[in-house]
């Protein structure tokens, strides 16, 4: 499972923790978890208020170092969960084919839907919060609609 978004250092690092906690609770042992970024820098923290609300969420980002979206990295996911339709495209480009959604789509099960993840990159400290409850509402339903094809 790959979680995208612009730069890996807010929405899909968060995302990527929030999914790596529900696959050691659900007993996934099967499923790995990563995250990427369109325009990421190789090797960036991740940003401040992105670690402040997950470590509020009781998840710790801290050593989490951006990756570029690369056709590598979007060939080793069996499933893209991007941000925005932007990010979308991108991996789609890369040969992500059905393999790519938009999250908030997804974890609808409304393949139309076009709404993106709203990114907090630079805002105070309420809208990582904000965003931080809100991945974790997507990605908890995601894995819901996973269940009966992951569970062991």
């Amino acid at each position: 499972m790959l979680f995208v978004c612009t730069g890996n250092t807010c929405r899909s690092p968060t995302a990527e923790a929030i999914a790596r906690a529900q696959v050691q609770a659900r007993g996934w042992h099967a499923v790995e978890v990563r995250s990427a970024g369109t325009s990421a820098l190789p090797g960036a923290p991740a940003s401040g208020g992105a670690v402040r609300a997950a470590r509020r969420g009781g998840l710790d980002i801290s050593d989490h170092r951006s990756t570029p979206l690369t056709p590598e990295v979007v060939a080793w996911a069996d499933l893209i969960l991007t941000m925005s339709a932007h990010h979308a495209q991108s991996a789609l480009a890369m040969g992500g084919g059905d393999r790519t959604a938009l999250l908030t789509a997804f974890a609808s099960g409304a393949g139309e839907e076009e709404t993106p993840v709203p990114d907090p990159f630079g805002r105070a400290d309420a809208e990582y919060e904000a965003t931080f409850r809100s991945l974790e509402d997507l990605v908890y339903r995601a894995f819901g609609r996973l269940e009966p094809i992951v569970s062991p």
